[in-house]
């Protein structure tokens, strides 16, 4: 693995157009991007090419949060993503750039995940930790079919 770099792989059992919409839409996207044990107010969200977005999280326990957002710099609907994201704190300096691929397979979508220059105050297994739960709430929103009333 590269220095401030996380990869994760994933199948998941929804089509590619479900998981991107995961991403696309502002309010399932706060709905499954803060780990667990945090909540996401999204501020703007403009998903285009050269579309800012502006979040915060916000740590339930506590009541801090910690605000950050970005560009998007490539979007090839039901297919990729890639983005670049930057924290307001001025401790976390620097600028990380996330790709999200998206592939059709025979029993839903294979989702890769690589960000890369993650500040050096996060510690990266936090980070992979903290991908983990995030995917694993997409999950449980993008998986169910549930048939309108």
């Amino acid at each position: 693995m590269k220095k401030n770099t996380v990869s994760l792989h994933r199948i998941i059992q929804a089509s590619p157009e479900k998981v991107f919409r995961a991403f696309a839409d502002p309010i399932a996207h706060a709905t499954w991007l803060p780990p667990y044990g945090f909540i996401c107010t999204v501020q703007q969200m403009d998903f285009k090419i050269g579309g800012k977005f502006k979040m915060t999280f916000i740590n339930f326990s506590t009541g801090n949060g910690h605000s950050f957002g970005g560009e998007f710099l490539e979007i090839v609907p039901n297919s990729f993503i890639k983005y670049s994201d930057r924290f307001d704190d001025p401790n976390l300096s620097g600028e990380m750039i996330t790709a999200i691929s998206l592939n059709k397979v025979s029993c839903g979508t294979e989702l890769r995940v690589e960000q890369e220059n993650i500040p050096d105050m996060i510690p990266v297994e936090m980070c992979y930790l903290g991908w983990q739960e995030s995917l694993d709430k997409m999950k449980k929103l993008v998986e169910p079919e549930i048939p309108d009333a």
